[in-house]
Formats: structure tokens, sequence, C-alpha cells
């Protein structure tokens, strides 16, 4: 015959072993993944986007008439829009197309000009 106390250790023997067991199952393969053995790092999205041989966006900004005479133009052709920077690196303002008008902003956000820009045929035909 087995003392009294006996069986209850046996018992908590066991579930200390399963408890230990499933433990160890689900916290490896974490471990294993947060070490990054799969072999070198991939590349992010932003050193992806640098890298990409896929071409940039292309706006024709010919309708642009004014530009501040001496200041860098810095085309932003995903926003639509033109920056202007002075000689030695200062923001100028910028101008960008508002539906049928092309709208110039200067150094502090005001309106200095809005010319109305010409239509072209392909967004008439998008529409």
């Amino acid at each position: 015959m087995k003392p009294a106390g006996e069986g209850n250790n046996m018992h908590l023997k066991n579930r200390l072993l399963v408890t230990a067991l499933i433990l160890g199952t689900t916290a490896l393969p974490t471990m294993a993944r947060a070490d990054g053995g799969d072999g070198p790092k991939k590349p992010d999205m932003h050193e992806l986007a640098r890298i990409s041989s896929l071409p940039k966006a292309h706006k024709d900004f010919s309708a642009f008439r004014y530009r501040p005479r001496g200041d860098k133009v810095i085309e932003q052709a995903d926003a639509n829009r033109l920056m202007f920077r002075t000689p030695d690196g200062q923001p100028d303002g910028y101008a960008e197309r508002r539906g049928d008008a092309i709208v110039y902003f200067d150094r502090h956000g005001q309106v200095m000009q809005v010319q109305s820009a010409p239509v072209d045929m392909s967004e008439t035909a998008a529409r």
C-alpha cells in the first residue's frame, strides 16, 4: 500500500510535467521566429520603394506658367504639385492643380495667384 500523501504528490508531478510540455511547445516556435533564424533579413517596404525598378510618376507641368525668379523648382508628380525653393534652400511656396485651376501659394500658405488651367482632352475623356 502507498502512503496517503504519495498519490497526491504523483498527481501534482504529472500536472507540472504536462504544464511544462504545453508551455514548451508553444514558447519554442515563437522564440525561433523572434531570433530571425530564417536567414538574411528581408528588406522593408521603404527599402523596396527606394530601389524599385518601377517607373516613377510623371506629370506634365508645362501648364504651370508662374515660377519665382531664381527659385529652384521641385516636381512632386504624385501630389500634382510644384515646390519652389530659394537658392539657399528655404521654402518659397508651391503651386498645385485644383480642379480646372492652378493655384500658387507663397511661403506662408496664402494664395498668391490663380491661373485657369487648359482642359486636357485625356482628363475629360476619363470623367
